[in-house]
């Protein structure tokens, strides 16, 4: 089989470092780059759409809250309206610097706490399907498989990319363990690697409580800002190579 292997990147803002992007880039095939509304600003998404250019990975649009001080991960009341128009500026922002290296952004990828509210939330998803079919029906949806958001996604004419997480603990139901709880981020890089192999050859990951979930993924996240996430990043995708897994960016294999 073929995965994609993402990661969520571009997230320095100004003086303030987040993550190596360039050794992550040399490791994963997607990007999801910061937009500028919970991290991330001009000169680091382009610089980032630059090195994933050069390192053949694809670029994609984490788009967020407007929330820079919270990181993004918490959770806001916006209207349905607004962040319709609030997700289309951020891809907007993105696919100019991006053209300005000569890259095609491909995919959108929710960012923290919007990512989480829209597996349910039914308004808020349509409000971010509204704002990237407002920027063009090209661009595919990453989300959590069986969320509200892919399948409103789907609906609607949208490709769709199913995402699991290497370094983060599920709930029996599927859903990711808040990042407030015990657990919810992983760190062994081994033990990390050997659930994405397990989960690439059966199909299912282990839930925090015990419990085998059955996950059906078209690509695994490694986050950018997990201490050692680029030794994770290696680790996964080297076990994964040594299953005979295919690692490329959505669609190229």
């Amino acid at each position: 089989m073929t995965l994609d292997l993402n990661s969520d990147l571009g997230e320095a803002f100004a003086a303030w470092p987040m993550g190596d992007d360039e050794a992550m880039l040399q490791v994963v095939t997607s990007a999801n780059v910061a937009c500028g509304f919970h991290a991330g600003d001009a000169v680091t998404a382009r610089r980032t759409v630059r090195l994933a250019a050069r390192h053949g990975v694809a670029v994609g649009a984490h788009v967020g809250y407007r929330d820079l001080a919270g990181f993004g991960r918490r959770f806001l009341d916006v209207d349905a309206g607004t962040l319709a128009d609030e997700t289309l500026y951020q891809i907007g922002a993105l696919r100019a610097l991006a053209a300005a290296e000569g890259v095609r952004v491909t995919y959108v990828k929710p960012h923290g706490a919007l990512y989480n509210r829209i597996v349910h939330d039914e308004v808020q998803a349509a409000a971010v399907i509204d704002g990237i079919l407002a920027a063009g029906d090209d661009l595919a949806m990453m989300g959590l498989p069986g969320s509200r958001v892919l399948q409103l996604a789907a609906d609607r004419g949208l490709r769709v990319l199913r995402e699991a997480f290497a370094d983060r603990a599920y709930r029996a139901d599927g859903t990711l363990v808040p990042r407030s709880e015990p657990g919810a981020v992983l760190h062994d890089a081994e033990a990390i690697a050997a659930r994405v192999v397990g989960l690439a050859t059966t199909g299912t990951m282990t839930a925090i409580t015990g419990e085998s979930i059955a996950i059906d993924a078209d690509s695994v996240c490694v986050h950018g800002d997990t201490p050692g996430a680029v030794a994770i990043a290696r680790a996964v995708r080297t076990a994964l190579e040594r299953a005979g897994v295919s690692i490329a960016p959505p669609g190229a294999a």
